[in-house]
């Protein structure tokens, strides 16, 4: 049987499924956007990488929100090749700003939901930190990256098959200086980091850490 979510967001084509979950803090520093693999290779909310991407950001204090793409689970609406999944997002984006007005986001995406949440995420004022989880440099065009002026985490399994680390790194490294680009690259991992969650984990906990105690987040 399916897991279902506890919550359904509104959106344009009737309504999208998601997971909210709050830090075990008290009080959270900011809230987080965690966008999954791509649907027609049954990326859902709740792959492992995705699962323990938002766990990383609960252990930073952040509230985080998983949602699963139209089509997917029990949201609602069609695939559409990332181009629908954009709204997808921003619907999520709405969603977290009426909920939690005054905090900081951060958005998160693995492999395709890196594509499609990178996208919208660097021309959106409301994000303020961006994390691409296995950037799959090989399948599609992240030039569009050289516009970001936002702190972005690459974290890379140097065992990709979707694109190598070398290949992230030399994006990185086209990146305005205001993005303070960083690439964790994982060893021995592959595209889902099998056996090498933990490593995973723990480099986005220690990012998002560094920049809330340097007061950069938000």
């Amino acid at each position: 049987m399916y897991p279902a979510g506890n919550l359904f967001i509104p959106a344009p084509h009737g309504n999208l499924e998601a997971i909210l979950k709050e830090p075990r803090e008290d009080s959270a520093s900011g809230v987080a956007l965690v966008l999954h693999p791509h649907p027609l290779g049954g990326g859902t909310m709740h792959n492992k990488v995705v699962f323990r991407a938002a766990s990383a950001l609960n252990d930073a204090g952040l509230i985080t929100l998983r949602i699963n793409f139209r089509s997917v689970g029990q949201s609602t609406g069609e695939h559409d090749e990332g181009r629908g999944e954009t709204e997808d997002v921003r619907v999520s984006l709405d969603y977290l700003t009426k909920q939690y007005e005054s905090e900081p986001i951060t958005l998160a995406g693995f492999s395709f939901g890196s594509r499609v949440g990178m996208e919208v995420g660097i021309s959106d004022e409301r994000v303020r930190n961006l994390i691409s989880i296995g950037t799959p440099v090989d399948k599609y065009d992240f030039a569009f990256l050289k516009s970001c002026r936002k702190p972005i985490l690459f974290v890379h399994g140097d065992r990709d098959e979707f694109g190598a680390a070398d290949k992230v790194r030399a994006l990185a490294a086209t990146l305005p200086v205001e993005a303070h680009a960083h690439v964790e690259v994982i060893r021995d991992a592959d595209h889902f980091f099998e056996g090498h969650l933990g490593e995973m984990k723990s480099a986005i906990t220690e990012w998002i850490r560094e920049r809330d105690e340097g007061g950069l987040q938000g």
